[in-house]
């Protein structure tokens, strides 16, 4: 087996332009037979897990580029796998049964807590950065604030529109996104008091039949991207709330939810494509910096750049990994 040991990105390689547009496919995973509907790399960056529609989850040993477990969710399905902050735990939403979170030891695969509220399929769930909060977003028009350690939420907002939020990369505050058309930012400590700031999203022409599906901060807190529904990602200066770029050029026939990521020095923004391919532009500039063919045969639903190690993943019904492949 080929071996895929990769060089921490602070340390020896700088991610350039360059650099990006030399990545290529290392290696290709077909353990799925559906599609595969999220993906998270752990805090240290040396495994990935996912979840498939065929209700399987595999764990990824980044470093070797093998499989390295994998586990079943059959009675309940499963769907935005994440990591909590101890790399033997997950959680993750329910496609059948019910709408639970679920707390999920992968060590012996048995469920330790579970996560009852939401009444409507839940379609977006993630964790705090520094502690065991998480966040989650229902069709219901709620979004949940929970600790791993309760059963009960410490908190329920009720919001219009496909519910989007995420925390910010000092476990501070927390974004949620209205309606398609506003970020409301909210301070853990008082977010019961309502959100302290209100980011209007003016709406060109081209966005009106599109819904926001996606929200995250940069690593480095200064930008928020939103993904949406069609073919068009937005960045946004996080304290001022004014749109920056507007990203286009990549397709989403479908108009379905495209997971669009920042590299993790935030100078990068990645997003697959219907036709298989992964488009990334600049933050800074605003341009489209590299288009890069692959093996994907369906949409790339899911794509994220390791937070540690200078690699990608990105999948459909298959797993990719992506390194760098530079002249000497």
């Amino acid at each position: 087996m080929r071996d895929i040991t990769n060089t921490p990105i602070k340390e020896k390689m700088k991610l350039t332009e360059q650099v990006i547009k030399s990545f290529r496919a290392a290696k290709t995973f077909r353990e799925n037979t559906m599609r595969i509907n999220s993906l998270d790399f752990s805090v240290q960056g040396d495994t990935l897990i996912s979840s498939s529609d065929d209700e399987s989850i595999f764990i990824y040993d980044c470093q070797s580029g093998t499989p390295k477990k994998s586990l079943n969710s059959k009675k309940y399905g499963v769907d935005l796998i994440h990591y909590t902050h101890a790399s033997n735990t997950a959680i993750h939403s329910s496609t059948k049964v019910d709408d639970s979170i679920r707390y999920l030891s992968l060590h012996d695969n048995k469920y330790i807590r579970y996560y009852t509220g939401h009444e409507k399929k839940v379609v977006t769930l993630c964790m705090s950065p520094v502690d065991d909060k998480f966040l989650s977003g229902s069709l219901d028009q709620t979004i949940r604030l929970w600790d791993l350690r309760h059963s009960v939420c410490l908190g329920v907002m009720h919001l219009p529109g496909f519910p989007v939020a995420n925390f910010d990369p000092e476990g501070l505050i927390f974004a949620a996104g209205i309606n398609s058309d506003t970020i409301k930012l909210y301070d853990l400590r008082s977010f019961d008091k309502g959100p302290f700031s209100n980011f209007k999203i003016e709406k060109e022409a081209r966005d009106m039949n599109i819904e926001w599906t996606g929200l995250k901060f940069s690593p480095d807190g200064k930008y928020i991207l939103i993904s949406t529904s069609g073919s068009m990602i937005k960045l946004v200066d996080a304290f001022h709330g004014n749109v920056l770029h507007t990203f286009t050029g990549h397709s989403n026939i479908k108009n379905i939810p495209l997971e669009a990521s920042f590299t993790p020095d935030s100078q990068f923004v990645l997003s697959g494509s219907s036709d298989g391919k992964i488009h990334i532009w600049s933050v800074e500039k605003g341009n489209k910096v590299a288009v890069i063919n692959s093996e994907h045969t369906e949409t790339i639903q899911s794509i994220q750049f390791n937070p540690k190690f200078m690699m990608m993943a990105s999948a459909c019904h298959q797993m990719v990994f992506w390194l760098p492949h530079m002249e000497e």
